[in-house]
């Protein structure tokens, strides 16, 4: 047998410690790095379960303070949870005590909620769930309820939970507003009944002192006289203006009670043409239109009303030898702004209200019922505008109102 070199056993050792220690430094790095890593997870998970245990405070505290009432139950109708508002709602107590919603359903409300729960079930989600429930000391309210499923890590439905909100209050306010406007439709309606029967049976007596007046002026004029005739005259405007004052009143009542109004293409140019051939204008007054005026969506008779109403009032309020009435407009995007101006004794700003309103004149105008402009301002109101004025004293008056222009 031959004997080993010693300098290449020697040199094999130093290769093998060599080796050794680079062995060691790396599992003194790799260990390092584990440890850090360890050090870096625990940290990590720590800060995870600090802000899970924050995200479940703040969760249940916005649970606790929700002011409707929250229902967490199972697919089978079971009750899990109910948070503070609910316990107060329904009057009971889970955990401490089992309920099923079955329980809570109203008896007339049982097949609407076997829908409803179906469509939850389907649909994942339902909303604006209108009925009545029962409460644990069988009393009854009305709740509204929106309700979502809740799904497992795989999307299969375990739960359902829903914000109820309790709506007995609004609901019976709802239906006494609901029976207030019904009895005030009809009351409307009676009304309008009775201002025409009534104007029916003024009109009659009118029309036959109108020919008893007639009858006196043609038979009795030699002995009357020239007084007895003035006097004969007055009682005839007397009776003109009660005639205005009556039909105004059947206007103003027809207006109140209109539900539908005509929806056509009204050209308010041609509208204006019409009335200045119907109405009487005296020769110096002269109406001026500014503009094309438009042509909108209305009722022509109601749209016609509203102007002439306007121009007859500013005719007779003129004090001026040249009376001048300017129409313009400007569009809105919604609405149309109609400006009718006069250069009349104009208005005190302490009138301004005053004048809309039923059998309110100003001065001792003769030709005055003190109806049109408060019909001019229920017209306005139909067409979702308003009607406001400027105007100075000695000077003049500028009506403004808006139309809608479209009415739905």
């Amino acid at each position: 047998m031959s004997s080993v070199n010693p300098e290449i056993l020697q040199r094999a050792l130093l290769r093998e410690k060599a080796a050794r220690k680079a062995a060691e430094r790396i599992l003194e790095d790799k260990s390092r790095e584990l440890y850090l890593l360890t050090q870096q997870l625990k940290e990590a998970n720590e800060k995870l379960q600090s802000g899970l245990t924050e995200k479940t405070t703040e969760l249940q505290g916005v649970f606790d303070n929700l002011v409707d009432a929250y229902v967490l139950m199972d697919l089978g109708g079971n009750i899990i949870k109910l948070n503070d508002s609910a316990k107060e709602l329904f009057g009971y107590d889970v955990p401490k005590e089992s309920i099923n919603v079955v329980k809570l359903i109203h008896k007339e409300e049982f097949n609407y909620a076997m829908s409803s729960f179906n469509e939850l079930i389907i649909k994942g989600s339902f909303s604006d769930y209108k009925a009545r429930v029962y409460t644990k000391n069988k009393g009854i309210r009305w709740v509204h309820i929106n309700a979502s499923i809740i799904r497992n890590g795989t999307t299969q439905p375990i739960g359902a939970q829903g914000i109820v909100k309790d709506i007995t209050d609004q609901r019976a306010i709802e239906e006494q507003n609901k029976k207030l406007l019904n009895d005030l439709a009809k009351s409307n309606e009676e009304l309008g009944e009775y201002a025409h029967v009534v104007s029916h049976d003024l009109k009659s007596p009118l029309r036959s002192i109108n020919a008893l007046v007639n009858w006196l002026r043609e038979d009795y004029k030699n002995v009357l006289g020239k007084s007895g005739l003035e006097n004969i005259s007055l009682i005839e405007l007397t009776l003109e203006k009660m005639e205005h004052l009556i039909n105004g009143i059947l206007n103003y009542s027809s207006l109140s009670n209109e539900v539908v109004l005509k929806n056509e293409d009204v050209d308010i140019n041609g509208t204006i043409k019409d009335i200045e051939n119907t109405i009487f204008i005296p020769s110096h007054i002269k109406i001026y239109v500014l503009q094309t005026l438009p042509i909108i969506k209305g009722d022509k008779t109601r749209l016609q009303q509203l102007f002439q109403n306007i121009i007859t009032n500013a005719v007779s309020y003129i004090d001026k030898e040249k009376g001048r009435i300017e129409i313009s407009f400007k569009e809105k995007e919604t609405h149309y702004v109609f400006q009718i101006m006069d250069n009349g004794v104009g208005i005190e700003e302490e009138y301004f209200g005053k004048i809309f309103k039923i059998f309110q004149s100003l001065g001792n105008n003769k030709n005055s019922t003190g109806i049109g402009l408060s019909i001019v301002k229920k017209i306005v109101e139909i067409y979702k505008g308003e009607i406001w004025l400027e105007s100075q004293p000695k000077v003049g008056t500028s009506f403004f109102f808006s139309l809608k222009k479209v009415i739905l």
